[in-house]
């Protein structure tokens, strides 16, 4: 029997990039060479069931390598996410670093480029740099990760900070720090939210809510973390997987329709914090 796709959800940002809300995450691909070929697979498998957002970055050891042997001969269609350390992101560097990973990736043109993290390099430049490469046709959209609501917001008086079309942050049923505060400003900015570790890296623990909730659906409780992520219009959600049945478990999330008892009762058990707290970074 053929594997089902699920229609996945589009998020439409203010700069008009329409990103596609569930992916595949590429952290601690490329690591091991004798993982490659399974981990080219599971790219190719998720490919195969709809799922069209790939992410990765040049500091993921050789994952951008991955991700462009997975895809070759498959750009058409792909909505490739790529970032630039911020060890590299001068104005020049940034360039370079791009360059570098079109090269790896066998592709001209990103569609979403960020800034891994922030840095000691002026911001300014930075999106100055993101600009030059739009120009060039080297990336179509830009964006940040790990930036908490004060970064964002600082980053929304610079030239260019308002076409940031997305913020990668680390978010789970285990880490929801960013309901307080994060998530409201970018949902009021139109600015996508990338969840990455929505299993938390694999340790989220499966309380009786979780299970209680996979039951109902007949899935499996990381199915249910995964689709809990992605129940808010503004964010997308990346889980890293290499093994084709946790692909299937992964993109089987865009399937599910949470219900308002299921809601309720993930709050139970995973309650979100009563005050504010440092932005999750891993």
């Amino acid at each position: 029997m053929a594997d089902k796709k699920p229609k996945i959800r589009v998020i439409e940002t203010r700069d008009g990039m329409r990103m596609p809300a569930l992916g595949i995450g590429t952290w601690r691909m490329g690591e091991r060479a004798g993982q490659k070929k399974d981990e080219i697979a599971a790219i190719r498998l998720a490919i195969d069931l709809g799922v069209t957002l790939i992410d990765t970055a040049e500091m993921y050891a050789d994952a951008e390598t991955v991700v462009g042997e997975a895809i070759k001969g498959r750009r058409d269609g792909l909505f490739i996410v790529s970032k630039v350390l911020p060890s590299n992101a001068s104005r020049k560097g940034t360039i370079q670093a791009a360059e570098r990973s079109l090269k790896k990736l066998g592709i001209e043109c990103m569609d979403l480029y960020l800034l891994h993290w922030e840095g000691s390099y002026p911001l300014e430049e930075t999106l100055e740099a993101f600009e030059s490469l739009r120009a060039a046709g080297k990336i179509k959209h830009h964006g940040v990760s790990n930036f908490d609501t004060r970064a964002m917001a600082d980053a929304e008086g610079l030239n260019a900070g308002k076409k940031i079309a997305s913020n990668q942050v680390m978010y789970n049923l285990g880490r929801r720090g960013i309901e307080r505060n994060l998530l409201p400003w970018c949902q009021k900015h139109k600015v996508a939210v990338m969840a990455y570790s929505p299993l938390d890296q694999g340790s989220l623990q499966s309380t009786g809510a979780l299970a209680s909730v996979a039951r109902r659906h007949n899935v499996a409780p990381e199915t249910i973390a995964i689709a809990w992520t992605m129940r808010d219009p503004w964010v997308a959600s990346i889980p890293k997987a290499s093994n084709p049945d946790h692909v299937r478990a992964n993109v089987a999330a865009a399937g599910i329709e949470l219900t308002p008892e299921d809601l309720a009762e993930l709050d139970r058990g995973y309650p979100p914090p009563k005050r504010d707290v440092p932005l999750d970074i891993v």
